[in-house]
């Protein structure tokens, strides 16, 4: 049984229903299953079932089979919880425990808590007090949404405040990034081939670069996002998940606890910055201002709907660390993430160093370095950028492309995000969720940054909407000079890029 907290909220209707109606289609849900929808919203079973699977925008794309669709909804209910999430849970036990003896569903219950943060720990109290947290029979699960604190101190509290109500063990924390096929993959990649592992390491890598960019502003989100920012909203969470599958040293096994073990030892291994001009000149943050793309006018940050005028939120963070153990000793780590950008695009790139002893001093060899990328999305995929000779006299060396694209596996059912993380959840399997203290250890590092871009002595620099951020981002990256700017496609060259 999947009971959902704030289910008359956006993120049922547009992620987690579809990705159950998928599941659903696919065969990969038990014939008992049911979904029941807990909110504060007055709504009978029926006009649930109407909400969030026949009036759903989301699922009509998915199947025009009106007999399937009424088949799945048969599997949804819904409990009003009046004017208060703080009210005693008597009538929702007791709905719970009546579906459970209808459907057969085995006292095995997930509590996904699709509500803000503050929250949490309220329903988690509730569920205890109502004896719903109890595993005497059948396994009970609490999955939590991001974001995961607001900072070291706020995670740290809600962790312990979760804990006094159920087991660390029962606490799945989602970050849907880590549902992604190709941030998965980084493990097989890294682990499963022996042309990559014995590279993996300061000897042959000179830095890595990660890039999460998108071509929207914030839209509707302003009132949310001008309290959050591009650190706290995708670098605290999403991409230091993918740095820790990066930096992680090989785990005993592929169990869940053992490769946690492995992404907290990570996370913990990450240089933190506490000195101020170290932070001033390893960190950068800017806005987007109103610019022309194409026809089109698009506004500025501080004038979207929800942000305060004066607002010093970044839209753009850009962040330069080290990792303080013997595999990635003195290898700089390059994070960038943004709004606004010219395309929207999320990929790792690793830049292998050149040869020691270079034999073709004439052919731009140091600009045509080896680079294993891994495209998370779009474009899913890896590519491999190598130098071959130019035909005709002379070693002139050129550089070429070997890649691999998701796409191409035409025969196998890639899983959206939510329904790998759902299905991994029903199975009692945590490996892409975040324990307590790799949700603390992200924190750490994090927060001296946010205390330095808020103290006022951090510069706040301004990019033109549909640019790659500001130009000074470019003085982060030693030696090389510049950031990788990919297109939508894998593998497109990137030496320059039209935005407009």
């Amino acid at each position: 049984m999947l009971v959902i907290f704030g289910a008359s909220g956006d993120l049922t209707a547009r992620k987690l229903v579809p990705s159950l109606f998928n599941l659903f289609i696919d065969g990969q849900l038990p014939d008992q299953f049911v979904v029941l929808g807990a909110s504060r919203s007055n709504l009978s079973d029926l006009e649930f079932r109407n909400r969030v699977v026949f009036e759903n925008t989301f699922l009509k794309e998915k199947t025009t089979d009106q007999t399937t669709k009424e088949d799945f909804a048969k599997h949804f209910y819904y409990e009003d919880l009046g004017s208060d999430y703080n009210s005693p849970y008597v009538s929702l036990s007791e709905r719970i425990k009546a579906l459970n003896e209808l459907h057969k569903t085995n006292d095995n219950v997930i509590f996904y808590l699709s509500t803000p943060p503050s929250l949490y720990e309220t329903i988690a109290k509730n569920l205890c007090e109502a004896g719903l947290s109890e595993q005497e029979k059948g396994w009970k699960r609490l999955i939590v949404e991001k974001p995961f604190g607001y900072s070291l101190e706020t995670a740290k509290n809600l962790n312990k405040g979760l804990q006094q109500y159920f087991d660390e063990k029962q606490i799945y924390r989602i970050d849907h990034y880590l549902g992604k096929e190709t941030v998965q993959n980084l493990l097989v990649t890294r682990f499963a081939n022996s042309i990559f592992e014995p590279l993996w390491n300061r000897n042959y890598i000179h830095h890595v670069e990660i890039t999460n960019a998108e071509s929207v502003g914030v839209g509707k989100r302003g009132g949310y996002y001008d309290t959050s920012g591009a650190l706290r909203d995708m670098f605290q969470n999403h991409l230091l998940q993918i740095v820790s599958l990066v930096v992680m040293e090989p785990p005993i096994s592929d169990s869940p606890e053992d490769i946690r073990n492995e992404k907290v030892k990570a996370l913990k291994s990450l240089r933190i910055m506490k000195d101020d001009n170290i932070l001033a000149e390893n960190t950068l943050r800017a806005q987007y201002t109103s610019s022309f793309v194409g026809n089109e006018q698009l506004k500025g940050y501080r004038e979207e709907e929800g942000v305060d005028p004066k607002s010093e939120t970044e839209t753009y963070a850009a962040i330069k660390f080290f990792v303080d153990n013997w595999r990635w000793q003195d290898v700089p780590f390059y994070v960038r993430t943004a709004k606004r950008m010219p395309t929207k695009v999320t990929e790792v790139v690793i830049h292998f160093k050149t040869p020691h002893h270079q034999i073709f001093q004439r052919s731009d060899v140091n600009h045509k370095e080896n680079k294993l990328i891994i495209r998370i999305q779009p474009d899913e995929g890896i590519l491999i950028k190598f130098g071959v000779k130019v035909p005709g006299q002379g070693f002139l060396v050129d550089r070429a492309n070997l890649d691999f694209s998701y796409s191409s596996l035409t025969e196998s059912h890639i899983m959206e995000a939510y329904e790998r993380l759902l299905l991994d959840a029903m199975q009692g399997d945590a490996t892409l969720y975040a324990r307590a203290d790799e949700v603390e250890a992200a924190w750490e590092f994090v927060d001296p940054i946010l205390q330095f871009w808020s103290s006022g002595d951090a510069r706040m620099y301004g990019y033109p909407a549909g640019v790659w951020g500001p130009k000074n981002a470019d003085e982060l990256i030693d030696g090389i000079g510049f950031w990788r700017n990919p297109g939508p496609n894998l593998t497109d060259d990137t030496d320059f890029c039209v935005i407009c």
